[in-house]
């Protein structure tokens, strides 16, 4: 399922296989967290901008429009009509963003419904139901994701907890997988490190879950409140400690200077809302920095929004456009912002990909590693 072609320094260069698919690594998954790109993009859209993996979220997908209404329907690819890979996250992050609205407890987490404050629970077998009931390629495990700074006895407790619940989703989804009406019966189950920002449970973390054998990993729990360079030495301290034959993902991360780095650092798959967040605010990524398209500053310039772009957007509008329609607050410049910055990201990790066949992505990252997040 993942083959490992070549490493420079930690930096890797692999390819990913499931039942939708082979994905070509590093890779950025594009975030749908409600089976749709917000900012109005479809699955053709993600076609077009070079998208080879999409994500979706089982918390959101469980309260709307219902589990059992997208197996009913053939499962979350025929729903959306995405073919490629799909990764589900486990609703283990909502354990975090929901902080005021859930109660944990060994058996799982019960939430007040962020939409009409019915209580939902959910704990790995329900996570893993709810996954199986979409029919994603990747199951994530369910998790807590704890705040940063968090102390050492609560990350302590809550990470051992994980792990327990993380034996608990490998049993749950080998009995899903095993029904003859499974929807996805090669749907894959990942593993998810926790530890806060404490090194030895970190370490202690992936050495217990590495010995369930599952075909991917994942490291959780970043870029929720600690600063980058803590970041990066979590990620430095775990990843020796992570199979060298298993992909490895790095949740909800992040800058295009993240990604370089934490590639830098042995990582193989990302996903963020960021680009899409930002770009529906007017903030769009060039191969120079970053620049804010309601500045007035672009108001009479007939340049795309990056002439080394060759996305959809830029191959066709102008920056005064793009100016005009966020001042005016049209819906259009949030789909064509959206669209340019997921092609970015698309296009940053193809690059990358590249640097690392040729043997140069050292020179990439001393380039472009600073470069990218610069504000113009």
């Amino acid at each position: 399922m993942f083959k490992l072609f070549k490493q420079e320094g930690a930096a890797r260069r692999g390819e990913f296989s499931c039942a939708h698919g082979t994905v070509q690594t590093p890779v950025f998954m594009n975030v749908g967290t409600q089976a749709a790109i917000k900012g109005a993009l479809s699955a053709e859209d993600l076609e077009r901008i070079g998208t080879q993996v999409e994500l979706s979220n089982t918390y959101h997908l469980h309260l709307r429009p219902g589990d059992e209404v997208v197996r009913k329907l053939g499962g979350i690819h025929k729903f959306m009509t995405w073919n490629g890979p799909i990764l589900t996250d486990s609703g283990g992050f909502q354990v975090f963003s929901l902080a005021k609205l859930r109660q944990i407890r060994e058996e799982g987490v019960t939430f007040a419904s962020h939409i009409d404050g019915h209580r939902v629970f959910m704990g790995p077998e329900e996570s893993m139901r709810i996954q199986s009931n979409l029919g994603s390629d990747i199951a994530m495990a369910f998790d807590e994701c704890v705040e940063n700074p968090a102390t050492y006895p609560y990350a302590k407790a809550s990470c051992e907890r994980t792990a327990r619940w993380l034996v608990r989703c490998k049993a749950a989804l080998a009995k899903y997988n095993a029904e003859p009406d499974a929807v996805n019966p090669a749907q894959q189950l990942w593993g998810i490190n926790q530890g806060a920002t404490f090194e030895d449970l970190r370490v202690w973390h992936m050495k217990q879950i590495a010995k369930l054998d599952l075909p991917g990993y994942a490291i959780g729990g970043l870029a929720v409140g600690e600063d980058t360079q803590t970041m990066y030495r979590i990620l430095e301290a775990v990843e020796p400690h992570m199979p060298k034959d298993r992909p490895r993902y790095l949740m909800g991360v992040g800058t295009p200077s993240n990604i370089i780095e934490a590639v830098a650092r042995g990582v193989d798959f990302f996903d963020c809302v960021m680009p899409a967040r930002n770009a529906r605010h007017g903030r769009l990524f060039t191969w120079s920095g970053a620049i804010n398209m309601k500045n007035a500053r672009y108001t009479l310039d007939e340049r795309p929004i990056d002439p080394d772009c060759g996305c959809p957007v830029c191959r066709r509008f102008s920056r005064a456009y793009l100016h005009h329609l966020f001042k005016a607050d049209e819906m259009l410049a949030m789909r064509l912002g959206v669209m340019h910055n997921l092609y970015f990201y698309n296009t940053l990790l193809a690059r990358i990909r590249d640097a690392l066949d040729d043997g140069t992505f050292a020179q990439f990252r001393a380039e472009y590693s600073e470069k990218l997040d610069r504000r113009i």
